[in-house]
């Protein structure tokens, strides 16, 4: 039975201290004694003369006692030294033989200590990092193995529909052909009738002929004389018919399966998948006991969150610098970014002052967002690149998209990827890029192999790593799970859906502005229709930016005002 990790030591209920008579929780650790300790016998063990200077330590940083080995030379003793000239572990009176004489010796308790801890770390990184890494690639193997029955299942659908196609092509040229022997067997017959009439009035021109040869040679010979000379006409030409001849079709397996489409897999190398490098979660294991406590802090307020029966107006601000309020990005610091259609981005402070202004090819898209460092990074779909704002207002290419156009982008609250919605002729896509420019994935059609975007001007991700794109095009919220597979798509409550400003919160809501109603909708997270969370009769009129902080606190802005209007909707 393998010993239970320092996490699983921490939730026994059994960890007492281990003095006698006290039944305290053990939270401290003495590695001399080794024993764990309460906070008041911590405290006396440090005042008393024996023992005042153990090493006392909190009980997950505790050291692991030695194993107890008795020395074959010397039974009664313990091996707790080892030798690191012979290499051997020994006891203490082992040390002081002829044999050890003048060699060096280290602490066995604390080389065991420290192999224990290397050890641990290599089971804590196979629990952490190669396990729940392996298991996760293995789940996209499910899921790809998933999506090639789909598309191979499509794919035979489609070559049962071209034979089909082309079945029905060869009826019809059959049917046309056999047609068209009728016609050809009728008119050769229609010739040849008339050949056979112009013989029948040939043969009756012979008789007649025959009478009047018969009617001369019955007179005298003296009259015979005198007459007219009879002639016959020649015999009429005809001509035979030609025959109509069946010359079948050339063609070979080869050209029907030219014909309907040929199945293959591209001749292209292998794409790898993509492993978290282990320098990345080592880094994610270290984090402080602040950053987990916080986390268990946030943890603990989304248990509590719920919506409130009402939206309650919480301030207005007056955004300067701009001609509407089309776009919301909140930094760390709290100051406001707002983009306006014109493509003015501005920075105020929490009074409404204007900060900076830059002027960006940005019109009716979300081309901006703040970042987890404290950056804001914007795209300009005209030069095809993403810039970064760093805190000290320095301004620099981030990405090149190449022959892409970026037109939305989303800085990840889960693990700083950029999420970025991009445009090319006729073709679109969702690009993640890594917090260090470094693209990993592309998204651009769904299972069937048909395209999931027609324009993505608004983009965001949801607390479970979905992908959330409002597209005012497509007229549709399409949304796709981290590894790009189409989830669902949210197409409105029947009337003419607009899409525009979408967002998401600490409960995993999806809110999107319809720019044809002018109203907000509220989705869970599976897309399922919860309300309408802002409407004309909560004193907005043309929603289209939206945004939620940290604080839960509602961000809208307008396409007709530059007022910035804040809300409470969880409680």
């Amino acid at each position: 039975m393998s010993e239970p990790s320092d996490e699983q030591d921490d939730m026994q209920h059994y960890l007492v201290c281990g003095t006698e008579d006290c039944q305290k929780k053990g939270q401290f650790y003495c590695n001399a004694c080794h024993q764990p300790l309460c906070e008041q016998c911590r405290d006396e063990h440090v005042k008393n003369p024996d023992t005042k200077f153990h090493e006392i330590v909190l009980y997950r940083h505790r050291k692991k006692q030695l194993p107890v080995e008795k020395c074959k030379l010397h039974p009664t003793r313990n091996v707790d030294i080892f030798c690191k000239e012979c290499k051997i572990p020994l006891c203490s009176k082992c040390s002081t033989t002829e044999e050890h004489q003048g060699h060096k010796f280290d602490d066995l308790e604390e080389i065991y200590a420290e192999k224990y801890a290397l050890e641990q770390g290599e089971l804590s990184k196979i629990q952490k990092y190669f396990l729940p890494t392996t298991q996760s690639l293995k789940s996209y193997i499910k899921e790809e193995a998933t999506q090639i029955r789909k598309i191979m299942e499509s794919i035979r659908t489609s070559m049962k529909a071209e034979a089909k196609s082309l079945k029905n092509l060869v009826d019809e040229v059959t049917s046309e052909n056999i047609e068209n022997t009728h016609t050809m067997e009728k008119s050769l017959l229609e010739m040849l009738k008339s050949q056979e009439t112009t013989y029948d009035d040939y043969i009756a021109y012979l008789g007649k002929m025959s009478d009047e040869f018969q009617q001369y040679l019955s007179l005298t010979n003296q009259k015979l004389l005198f007459s007219e000379t009879l002639t016959i006409k020649t015999i009429p030409e005809t001509t035979k018919p030609v025959l109509p001849v069946f010359t079948g079709g050339k063609f070979s397996k080869d050209d029907i399966s030219k014909l309907l489409g040929r199945v293959n897999v591209p001749n292209t190398e292998p794409e790898k998948r993509k492993i978290q490098p282990m320098e990345a979660e080592s880094t994610h294991m270290k984090s402080s006991e602040k950053q987990l406590e916080q986390s268990k802090e946030k943890s603990d307020v989304k248990k509590t969150l719920s919506l409130s029966s009402s939206v309650t107006k919480v301030r207005e601000y007056s955004v300067p610098g701009i001609k509407s309020a089309l776009h919301v990005s909140v930094d760390q610091s709290g100051r406001l970014w707002v983009g306006d259609n014109k493509g003015n981005l501005v920075q105020t402070d929490l009074q409404g002052n204007l900060l900076q202004k830059i002027q960006t090819s940005g019109r009716y898209e979300g081309y901006h967002t703040a970042t987890q460092d404290g950056d804001l990074i914007y795209s300009d779909k005209d030069k095809r690149v993403i810039f970064r704002i760093t805190p000290d207002r320095r301004i620099t290419e981030f990405i090149k998209t190449g022959d892409w156009s970026p037109v939305s982008v989303h800085s990840s609250r889960i693990n700083g990827d950029i999420l970025v919605g991009m445009i090319k002729d006729r073709e679109d896509k969702v690009t993640r890029y890594s917090k260090a420019g470094k693209e990993i994935q592309n998204i651009q059609r769904d299972n069937q192999g048909q395209e999931l975007y027609e324009y993505p001007h608004y983009i965001t991700e949801n607390i479970n790593g979905d992908i959330c794109t409002s597209d005012c095009n497509k007229r549709a919220v399409v949304v796709v799970n981290k590894s790009g597979h189409h989830r669902f798509s949210y197409t409105g409550q029947g009337s003419l859906f607009l899409p525009y400003g979408i967002c998401t919160d600490v409960l995993g809501h999806i809110l999107v502005c319809d720019c044809y109603s002018n109203i907000v909708h509220l989705l869970d997270q599976d897309g399922g229709f919860l309300s309408v969370i802002l409407s004309p009769q909560q004193g907005i009129k043309y929603p289209r930016g939206v945004y939620v902080d940290e604080e839960n606190n509602l961000y809208v802005g307008q396409a007709v005002n530059t007022t910035l209007t804040v809300y409470k909707y969880l409680q």
